[in-house]
């Protein structure tokens, strides 16, 4: 089931959701590469951090939703964007130096398997780095999937985009099984968020927007006022804060 991503919403927590994209670009270890992609791009924001770190190299971002290919190219004019499916994504001819995807391939199931195409994009001594999220274990995620199991919302959730991570090993077993020099860790980031229902607000940008979409127009503010109250009693505000403990997975790949 298709659903559409709101880039004002998923910048609203540009800096955390940041972070992790920094943490990963620095263990890149490209010196000039001349074509640098940007898998999953989104609003273009973190794509221009890819122009800073190379300036001479061609920076392409590429991102399957057209609202934010609309939003980066509005906010990165001096940059090119490209619609396309990474599934479907082919690298232009002679392959690309460094190929980046910053929590995107959880939304592709099977993504494991894709991962010797994204290999093959990447030239002779090139770098693949990815990050995805590894919280779906969490209240965050968890909440979200057993309210919507529940009548009268799971007869309208069926089929909705289930995003999925695996744990570095296997990550790093499956690059290093082509011949990869592989570096795969993860870290645990506490998020320190304010405001009302910030836990709701950070979730209903990514991971939950499949969920809301679908719902109808008069089970929506049921669902989400439940999932409101779920989400306080798990991450309760202290002193007008609220800790959001978020895992990350992070893969730096380096061909021969």
């Amino acid at each position: 089931m298709p659903h559409t991503w709101d880039p004002e919403r998923y910048l609203a927590y540009a800096d955390e959701r940041g972070r992790p994209f920094v943490d990963l670009l620095g263990r890149v270890g490209a010196d000039r590469p001349s074509r640098v992609v940007d898998l999953g791009c989104g609003p273009g924001n973190l794509t221009a951090l890819l122009a800073q770190r190379w300036p001479e190299a061609e920076v392409v971002g590429v991102d399957s939703s057209e609202e934010m290919v609309r939003a980066a190219r509005e906010a990165q004019r001096d940059l090119r964007f490209e619609v396309a499916d990474l599934r479907t994504w082919r690298p232009p001819e002679g392959g690309v130096d460094v190929l980046l995807s910053n929590a995107t391939l959880q939304w592709v199931p099977g993504h494991l398997e894709l991962l010797p195409t994204l290999a093959d994009a990447v030239r002779a001594g090139g770098w693949l780095a990815f990050q995805v999220p590894g919280n779906f274990g969490e209240p965050s995620h968890t909440l979200r999937s057993a309210l919507a199991a529940e009548p009268p919302y799971a007869a309208h959730v069926q089929g909705i985009a289930d995003p999925a991570s695996h744990d570095p090993a296997v990550y790093l077993e499956a690059l290093a099984g082509l011949g990869w020099e592989v570096d795969a860790w993860e870290t645990t980031y506490l998020h320190v968020l304010a405001g009302e229902d910030p836990v709701f607000a950070w979730v209903s940008g990514t991971g939950a927007r499949p969920t809301l979409q679908a719902l109808p127009d008069d089970l929506r503010p049921e669902f989400e006022a439940e999932f409101k109250r779920r989400l306080r009693e798990a991450y309760p505000d202290r002193d007008g804060r609220v800790v959001l403990p978020f895992r990350r997975i992070f893969v730096v790949a380096r061909r021969p």
